[in-house]
């Protein structure tokens, strides 16, 4: 984004998060982040719907358009007849999902819901179009909006979240919430910008995310990826187009990231032009229901189309989508996860490389991408550093065998304090199941690599966003993923060439791996960055420092005797 798009979305993201906090009253954030997000989504379909009804009226004013209506057929242009017809020809359902805009009765309708929900505080009974209804609550109003988004479009069966009436909030903050998400604008327009309500609401649902993720914690983690990972993964994947798979999807940041690389690599729209579907084919899997909601709400704000499977379901238990061997796996799955394997076959299919542990999935996880993985795919996960090293329950045995079928394209060892929910160290597998060479879906002509793991160590890289959270910028990102295509190639990409570098990065045959007993932690591979050499003699850095070791116990021992001292005249003898 350039800047003056940033400073925008920078001070409505700081509004709106402070104005929204101050609302939150007695509910937790896991509650509350549904309710903010639910009306988000309202708000975009809502914004939608309003910018295709203003365009529909320019058509019918237009008479040059199939839609004109001559105002002289009925009567004039200040006609009843011309007016009552115009208000009909707003309301023609196909002319809006004709534009795969959701379709909105009015009782769904943002001005619908702030007009209002002044009045239904206390309950009231409201026109909605020729039938009155009873509305008892804020709560219910919102409910009641909801209930009839998912009647008339198919597609949001079930993802919306209809429970507002349920949440123990003062009503008259819930209507405050309304007017609240009623600022944000549907457009932007600045020197050389212009943000349309889709760019501006997904970047506000995002935002929202991160920071209900943040205010969640350890909870938090299990719905929401921090976004510069998640970017990372996605330079380097590149998924421009086929189909992309996330087992394990939380809100389905893969997926928005993925969009936005397209938007801004591809140099042109994420849809065919010929076929006009979209480039990537999104597939997903989540086990928590709202978790699940939260994503299928993401992909709609962003107009993109998704298969989620019939409902939330266990990636182990339930695959919902057997047949799918996909072109881009991504996946952040839950960090050791334990008794994973129940109701499991001990005959899965899945397995092929070794049953995993009942007391970590790290290798189930690793092998059920694998399993869904095309040919000429590309995975890539993020586990637990013990991963890379662990013997216990046959895991060295999985890992060795996924070495020597020459799985393993790159390792990536991540700085610590990455994530809102865990402070265990993490790192990226990235694997694939053909090395030779060949042109990828991204038109990069990829060198033979059979035989090659690719070792990266990350760890000094980002900076402190705050005190307990790390973060990488965009420029650390593209320093890894540049290497990254740079090793795949045996070319340079964006001015960068490959060679290996002590502390950074090392292409490491299969025997050099198998010399390190598979153990495919970066640091054993990489080295220590090279010191420059000060000139002083090795055994005079030595004497110089136990000089100043002792000098150092000495007044250790000065300090102790006094402290000592102290004690003993206030009565405390040691």
């Amino acid at each position: 984004m350039n800047q003056t798009e940033q400073q925008f979305l920078k001070s409505l993201e700081n509004k709106l998060w402070t104005a929204a906090d101050k609302l939150r009253s007695t509910l937790d954030a896991s509650q509350y982040k549904h309710a903010v997000l639910g009306l988000i989504f309202v708000k975009y379909v809502s914004d939608s719907f309003t910018l295709r009804q203003n365009e529909i009226k320019a058509d019918i004013n237009n008479p040059d358009h199939e839609y004109y209506l001559d105002p002289e057929d009925f009567g004039g242009i200040d006609s009843d007849e011309y007016l009552a017809e115009i208000a009909t020809e707003l309301e023609v359902r196909d002319f809006y999902t004709e534009k795969n805009i959701f379709w909105l009765p009015i009782e769904s309708r943002w001005k619908f819901l702030q007009d209002n929900g002044p009045l239904v505080i206390g309950g009231a009974e409201l026109d909605i179009g020729d039938k009155k209804k009873k509305i008892t609550s804020v709560g219910h109003l919102i409910d009641n909006a909801l209930e009839a988004i998912e009647r008339d479009n198919i597609k949001l069966k079930g993802v919306l979240n209809k429970h507002y009436s349920q949440l123990k909030i003062d009503q008259a903050k819930l209507n405050e919430l309304i007017n609240l998400i009623a600022t944000i604008p549907f457009t932007f327009e600045g020197e050389n910008v212009l943000l349309n309500s889709k760019d501006i609401l997904g970047h506000v649902y995002e935002y929202m995310l991160g920071q209900f993720a943040l205010a969640e914690g350890k909870k938090g983690g299990q719905f929401y990826t921090p976004a510069s990972i998640v970017t990372l993964i996605v330079q380097m994947i590149e998924p421009f187009e086929g189909r992309v798979y996330d087992p394990a999807m939380g809100s389905g940041g893969f997926f928005v990231q993925s969009e936005k690389f397209i938007d801004r690599y591809a140099n042109e729209k994420k849809i065919d032009p010929i076929t006009q579907k979209q480039k990537i084919s999104i597939y997903g899997q989540e086990y928590n229901h709202t978790t699940w909601q939260l994503a299928a709400m993401n992909m709609a704000i962003r107009g993109l189309d998704y298969d989620f499977g019939k409902e939330p379901a266990s990636t182990y238990t339930n695959v919902q989508h057997p047949d799918l061997r996909a072109d881009f796996i991504m996946a952040n799955p839950p960090f050791n996860m334990k008794e994973w394997n129940t109701g499991v076959d001990d005959n899965d299919p899945r397995f092929k490389y070794g049953t995993p542990p009942a007391g970590n999935a790290n290798f189930a996880w690793l092998q059920h991408m694998l399993h869904h993985l095309a040919p000429d795919g590309s995975q890539a996960l993020l586990l637990a550093n013990g991963s890379m090293s662990s013997n216990t329950n046959n895991e060295g045995t999985i890992r060795q065998a996924l070495i020597e079928n020459d799985l393993i394209e790159c390792m990536v060892a991540l700085p610590g304090q990455l994530f809102t929910n865990t402070q265990i160290p993490a790192c990226i597998w990235f694997l694939t199941k053909n090395k030779n060479p060949r042109v990828d879906k991204a038109g990069r002509k990829l060198r033979d690599r059979k035989g090659e793991v690719l070792f990266i160590d990350a760890r000094n890289l980002g900076y402190m966003k705050d005190r307990v959270l790390r973060d990488f910028s965009f420029d650390d990102i593209q320093k890894v993923a540049d290497l990254f295509h740079a090793w795949k190639t045996g070319e340079a990409v964006n001015n960068v060439t490959y060679e290996d570098q002590a502390g950074f990065c090392k292409s490491a045959a299969l025997a050099d791996i198998t010399k390190h007993d598979f153990v495919l932690t970066p640091g054993r591979y990489v080295g220590a960055v090279e010191e420059e050499d000060d000139g002083v003699p090795f055994a005079e850095k030595i004497t110089a420092l136990t000089s100043k070791l002792c000098e150092q116990f000495a007044e250790s021992a000065t300090l102790e005797a006094e402290i000592k001292k102290n004690l003993a005249g206030l009565g405390y003898g040691i």
